[in-house]
C-alpha cells in the first residue's frame, strides 16, 4: 500500500528566507565598513621630487636677472649733410682709430659750397688787409697836415712877438702889428683843427677795421662750417675702439641726422641685467654684484636702477671692476646676481618654485618616518634666488617637499615610495 511522505515546502522555505537574510546582513556590514575607511593616500615616486631641509644659521639675500654687457663708451656716427653712400671702407668687427675713415658719401652741392665761401673769405681778407693800408695812409696824412698846422701856428705867433716888440721900438707901425697878431691866431685855430682831425682819425682806425673784420670773421665761420661739412662726407670714427654696426649699402641715400655707423670702447664695458619688477624693489646703488659670462665671473656694484618697468623687468647697470674674464665683449649674454643684505641668524630653505616672500603657503612635511608627507601651512618672509626665509610653520631640521606638488591639492597627506 502507499505511504504518505511529510511536505518539503516549508522546510526550504524556512532556509531560503536564512541565506538571504544572512546575505543581506553581510552586504549591510561591508557597505558600513567601506563608508568607514579613509581615502587611500596617493603616492609619488621619491626621485621625482625635490626634497631638502630646514636650516638656521647666516643668508644671503640675492637676486638674480639675464642681461648682456654693453660698452660704456659708445659713439653713433650721424651724418652731416645729405649725401649718397659711395664706398664703405671699413666693415663690422674692424678697430679704427679717431681718424679712421669708416666710409665715402658724395655731394657735389656740398663740395661746390665749400669752394665758393673760401673763396669769398680770400676776398674778405684781401679787403681787410687793403682797408688797414687805406686807414694807415689817411692817419699817416692827417698827421703831416697836423705838423704843417703846428709849424704855421708856430711861425705866425713868434713873428706876431717880433712885431710886437719892434712896435714898442716904433720900428714896424701898429698895421702890421695888428695883421701878424690876426695871422697867429688864425694858424692857432687852425693847429687846433688840424690837431682835432688827427686824433679823431687815429680814433676811428679801430672801429673802420672792426666792421670789416667782423664780416671777415663771420665768413671764416661760414667757410669753416663749409669745410667741415665737405670733410664730413668722409665719415671718420671719432673715437679710438671697434667698429659694430655699418647700418647703410652702397649707393643708400642718407639724410642729415642719420646713424651711418657705431663705434664702441670694448675695453671698457658694464652689464645690463633685467630684474623681475617683484624683486627689484630691495635693488640699491651701490650693492656688490656679480655677473657670470659662462667663461669668468667679473665682479661689479650697481650703478644705475631703471625708474621704469618694462614687460615685467627692471634695467640694472653694473659697473664692473677690474680685469674681465677672457672673451668678454659687447652684446655678449650674461647672468648676473646682485647681493641685497646678509642675514646672520634665520631659519631659512631652499626656494621652492611655488612660494613667494611674506605669504602664507602650504607646503608637504615629511614624517620622522620618511615615507608620508603632510600638508604644513608655512609662512615665508625674506627671499633671495635659492632661499627663502622660514618665518612660522617650520623649524630646524625639517624635511620638506620644494617642488610642484599642486596635483595633490586635495590631498592632506602623500606617499613617497
Amino acid at each position: 500500500m502507499d505511504i504518505q511522505r511529510p511536505s518539503q515546502a516549508k522546510e526550504k522555505l524556512r532556509k531560503r528566507l536564512i541565506v538571504g537574510g544572512s546575505i543581506g546582513a553581510a552586504l549591510i556590514a561591508v557597505t558600513v565598513l567601506l563608508g568607514r575607511l579613509k581615502p587611500a593616500v596617493p603616492s609619488i615616486d621619491k626621485s621625482l621630487v625635490w626634497v631638502e631641509a630646514v636650516k638656521r644659521g647666516p643668508m644671503v639675500r640675492q637676486v638674480h636677472g639675464p642681461g648682456t654687457l654693453v660698452p660704456v663708451d659708445i659713439r653713433w656716427i650721424a651724418a652731416r649733410t645729405q649725401g649718397r653712400v659711395e664706398r664703405i671702407v671699413l666693415l663690422p668687427g674692424a678697430p679704427v682709430d679717431t681718424d679712421s675713415v669708416i666710409l665715402i658719401l658724395s655731394n657735389p652741392d656740398v663740395t661746390q659750397a665749400a669752394l665758393d665761401t673760401e673763396s669769398q673769405l680770400k676776398a674778405g681778407e684781401a679787403d681787410l688787409a687793403n682797408l688797414k693800408v687805406q686807414v694807415q695812409r689817411d692817419v699817416l696824412q692827417s698827421e703831416s697836415e697836423a705838423a704843417n698846422a703846428r709849424a704855421s701856428f708856430e711861425q705866425s705867433r713868434l713873428r706876431a712877438e717880433v712885431n710886437d716888440q719892434l712896435f714898442k721900438d716904433g720900428l714896424v707901425s701898429e698895421l702890421d702889428l695888428r695883421l701878424s697878431k690876426v695871422t697867429a691866431q688864425q694858424a692857432e685855430e687852425l693847429d687846433s683843427i688840424a690837431q682835432k682831425r688827427y686824433a679823431f682819425s687815429k680814433d676811428s682806425v679801430v672801429s673802420q677795421l672792426a666792421v670789416k673784420a667782423a664780416e671777415v670773421d663771420r665768413l671764416r665761420a661760414q667757410a669753416k662750417l663749409k669745410l667741415a661739412e665737405a670733410d664730413a662726407l668722409n665719415v671718420r670714427a671719432g673715437m679710438k675702439g671697434i667698429l659694430q654696426v655699418v647700418p647703410v649699402e652702397v649707393g643708400a641715400q642718407v639724410q642729415p641726422g642719420a646713424n651711418l655707423a657705431r663705434v664702441a670702447d670694448p675695453t671698457r664695458l658694464k652689464a645690463e641685467i633685467q630684474v623681475a619688477e617683484t624683486q627689484a624693489k630691495d635693488v640699491l646703488i651701490g650693492q656688490v654684484a656679480e655677473i657670470d659670462t659662462r667663461n669668468g665671473i667679473a665682479n661689479g656694484a650697481v650703478s644705475r636702477v631703471a625708474p621704469s618697468v618694462q614687460n615685467g623687468t627692471v634695467t640694472v647697470e653694473v659697473a664692473l671692476k677690474g680685469e674681465l674674464p677672457h672673451g668678454a665683449r659687447p652684446d655678449l649674454s650674461v647672468d648676473g646676481v646682485v647681493e641685497l643684505e646678509h642675514l646672520d641668524d634665520v631659519i631659512f630653505v631652499g626656494r621652492p618654485t611655488f612660494g613667494q616672500e611674506h605669504q602664507t603657503t602650504n607646503i608637504f612635511r615629511l614624517d620622522a618616518d620618511g615615507v608620508y608627507a603632510s600638508r604644513t601651512p608655512v609662512q615665508f618672509g625674506r627671499s633671495s634666488v635659492n632661499s627663502i626665509e622660514i618665518v612660522k610653520g617650520l623649524e630646524p631640521g625639517d624635511r620638506v617637499i620644494l617642488s610642484d606638488t599642486s596635483q595633490f591639492d586635495t590631498h592632506d597627506r602623500i606617499k613617497l615610495n
